[in-house]
């Protein structure tokens, strides 16, 4: 069982990531939420909860990763000829 000297010393969770988050961070707190859920020591509603975060973090992640994807294709296109396609690029959002 956890005192609460173990929670004291605990480190702070960070907060959740924003939309415009930078992948990188919302891949760092995804591995927080993952880490505190199997630990298995938290109450229901508080495990739900970070459940909840993480599916909602895991799937913008997603989102972005689908995007870059988009983009590199793009990149590497090629015509009929195999001359490298060039078409103007929307700038990658983080």
């Amino acid at each position: 069982m956890k005192s609460r000297r173990d929670d004291a010393n605990a480190p702070a969770p960070a907060p959740a990531p924003t939309d415009d988050a930078p992948f990188e961070v919302s891949m760092k707190r995804l591995a927080e939420i993952v880490g505190r859920l199997e630990r298995g020591d938290l109450p229901l509603e508080e495990s739900l909860a970070l459940f909840e975060e993480g599916v909602s973090v895991s799937a913008r992640s997603q989102a972005k990763l689908e995007a870059a994807q988009r983009r590199v294709e793009e990149l590497l296109a090629v015509d009929d000829e195999g001359r490298s396609r060039r078409a103007p690029l929307d700038p990658l959002v983080d």
